[in-house]
């Protein structure tokens, strides 16, 4: 996802403004619990896609679990971390997200006659694949549409499909950020917040919910199983949290 106000994501899961941010304004300044929001979904956007050796590294070392775990504590929502650790050296943790996430596979339908059923990766990134009651081209549509009022765009040297989910989690993370920067309470900031639960309503908690299904169910998901289960209650506490602060109710 593209924009001149979104700050590039970083291939150690975590963004490199709002971590900064984080460290060096006073926090009057900004809504630090709405900033560590921003940098988790952040850094699930990334863990969600192919790693690189930087983040393998960064994986092995306990890195990225000690980091989550710290920005978790400032969020102010109530989630059970996740256990980011890897074993796998690199090439096999690239092999495991490939075999789970981007590799199709077929298997004989008839030996008889050599017909083959093929079928996706055993669990898809995109949202409309757990949207059996909504069109492709409709949640693309409207995906297309709530970035574009924002100023976003996706990035055509890498352009993928709009329900792709490291670009809703980029773009979860981006409307966080809007509310972290304005006046605590003042209308940017409400407006921004009101927008995420707009989407968590609409988009993420959808895909969400089915990613974690999905990989509960999938034989060595691993490292993705962790995330997957972690993403779930992270957006729905989220969620929780959002509703409570404009429709009442219980806070998370």
């Amino acid at each position: 996802m593209d924009t001149n106000t979104h700050s590039e994501t970083r291939t150690d899961g975590t963004n490199q403004d709002t971590n900064n941010d984080i460290d060096r304004v006073d926090s009057n300044a900004i809504d630090r619990p709405a900033a560590a929001r921003a940098a988790i979904y952040t850094a699930l956007a990334t863990l969600l896609d192919e790693p690189d050796e930087r983040l393998h590294e960064r994986l092995v070392a306990g890195e990225v679990d000690e980091t989550l775990r710290g920005l978790l504590d400032a969020t102010g929502l109530s989630v059970a971390p996740p256990e980011l650790t890897v074993d796998d050296d690199y090439e096999t943790a690239c092999a495991r997200f490939n075999d789970l996430f981007t590799v199709g596979y077929a298997e004989y339908a008839d030996r008889t006659d050599g017909s083959l059923d093929s079928e996706g990766p055993r669990i898809s990134l995109y949202e409309s694949s757990y949207r059996p009651d909504a069109a492709w081209n409709d949640v693309n549509l409207d995906l297309a549409r709530a970035y574009e009022y924002f100023g976003l765009e996706i990035d055509q040297e890498t352009r993928d499909n709009h329900d792709y989910l490291p670009y809703e989690l980029e773009f979860a993370s981006y409307l966080a950020r809007l509310e972290a920067a304005a006046d605590p309470g003042g209308e940017r900031a409400n407006d921004a917040a009101r927008a995420r639960l707009d989407f968590h309503d609409r988009h993420l908690h959808v895909v969400a919910g089915g990613l974690a299904e999905r990989a509960a169910d999938t034989p060595g998901s691993g490292l993705y199983g962790e995330v997957a289960s972690f993403l779930d209650r992270f957006v729905a506490a989220d969620q929780r949290a959002l509703a409570a602060q404009f429709e009442g109710g219980d806070e998370p």
